[in-house]
């Protein structure tokens, strides 16, 4: 009979990242230890310290592989607003991944594989505003503003603020309905004397 401590697993890197991704949806990145999730991965205690080094490693990972599966989501999205409803579909999809990504503090901001994911997927939420009618002096400050409504809402979304209000509707729909009222809102503004 094989004894826990020889056990091999095939896959420890993702066995770790994804028991981490659980303990984080519900204990936040405050509840993660090393140590813990190789109890739960079935591995000695010094095993996850081998693919992450650290916990600061650990959450440096997690937060490049949301940004991966950011990219990944928003790409070949129409027009800007079926990006935002992707935007909040993947908050939705992936709350733990969405908690570690847009906390710096949590991760190593020079890491190479960060900076890359980062960088697909902030091109892909650039690639939205491209060839809008730039309402602003600074075409920068549309994506910042479409960028800030979906992650307030997603922001709202996770944290549960906007359960009542939501109920049982989709949030992605009820985001797309938001952004054409606002568009509504905004032309009917600009019609007026």
């Amino acid at each position: 009979m094989t004894s826990r401590r020889t056990y091999h697993h095939g896959d420890l890197r993702q066995a770790v990242l994804a028991a981490a991704l659980d303990v984080i949806a519900t204990e936040g990145p405050a509840g993660l230890s090393l140590r813990d999730l190789a109890r739960r991965a079935g591995v000695s205690h010094a095993a996850p310290a081998h693919h992450f080094k650290d916990r600061t490693g650990l959450l440096t990972a997690i937060a490049a592989q949301g940004y991966e599966l950011l990219a990944e989501a928003l790409a070949d999205a129409p027009d800007l607003r079926e990006r935002g409803v992707r935007y909040v579909r993947f908050a939705a999809a992936h709350p733990a991944h969405f908690q570690v990504m847009f906390q710096p503090d949590l991760h190593r901001a020079d890491d190479p594989e960060l900076l890359a994911a980062k960088e697909r997927a902030g091109a892909e939420l650039r690639a939205g505003v491209t060839g809008l009618p730039v309402t602003t002096d600074a075409p920068r400050d549309t994506g910042i503003a479409a960028w800030s409504l979906a992650h307030g809402f997603a922001t709202l979304l996770l944290t549960h603020n906007l359960d009542a209000p939501l109920g049982d509707r989709d949030p992605g729909e009820v985001f797309r309905a938001l952004t054409g009222l606002l568009g509504s809102a905004q032309l009917d503004g600009e019609g007026r004397e």
